[in-house]
């Protein structure tokens, strides 16, 4: 049986993104998955019934994931088999990140759990479930794992990526002029190369 590798992608972004990574993972068959979920409770019921119905006719499953798609599948797929997870500026630490908006917009904690949700100026949305989904599930994540991160990313500082990466054993790869969203043509060369490394 073939391998599958499963891109998940972030905001914004779509499965058809996927097709980019075809020619890097020869006999392998690349899907993109349309995810419908917004949250990580909510992908905890959509993403494992993917993965197990992909894993019925296929050999190993590899995980491509990308920004909050990465969070959200380590947040539902930790119990998964997986073969190996390959993270591009993957979101590592949701509480740390929910804290910063909320002091960027103003936001007190006392009134995000009296109001549970506020829609900010730049329409993203805070939500005090949110927020105590992250305090109470960290992540955890042992599949084997590989990072790419940019140096110029400012939804996750380099602090929380390397402790990420240590605490998880994963190892870490650093595009120093990088963004969060790898899309320039330099910034998609380095992504190609780091995956043709790690595969």
């Amino acid at each position: 049986m073939k391998d599958a590798v499963v891109y998940i992608h972030g905001k914004g972004g779509c499965p058809d993104e996927a097709s980019r990574f075809v020619p890097l993972f020869p006999g392998a068959e690349v899907i993109g998955f349309g995810y419908r979920s917004e949250t990580p409770w909510e992908a905890r019921e959509e993403f494992p019934a993917f993965f197990r119905e992909v894993r019925r006719s296929h050999g190993r499953v590899l995980l491509i994931a990308n920004s909050i798609g990465a969070y959200l599948a380590m947040c539902a797929l930790s119990g998964e088999e997986i073969g190996r997870a390959f993270l591009i500026s993957p979101v590592v630490d949701m509480e740390r990140l929910i804290l910063g908006m909320m002091s960027q917009e103003g936001v007190s904690e006392e009134e995000l759990r009296s109001r549970g949700e506020i829609v900010t100026e730049s329409g993203a949305v805070l939500s005090w479930r949110y927020l105590c989904f992250a305090r109470e599930n960290p992540v955890g994540w042992s599949v084997p794992t590989a990072v790419l991160y940019g140096g110029c990313d400012r939804l996750t500082s380099r602090e929380q990526i390397s402790a990420f990466a240590e605490r998880v054993g994963a190892s870490l790869t650093v595009m120093e002029d990088g963004g969060h969203w790898f899309h320039t043509d330099e910034e998609l060369r380095f992504l190609d190369e780091w995956l043709r490394r790690e595969v």
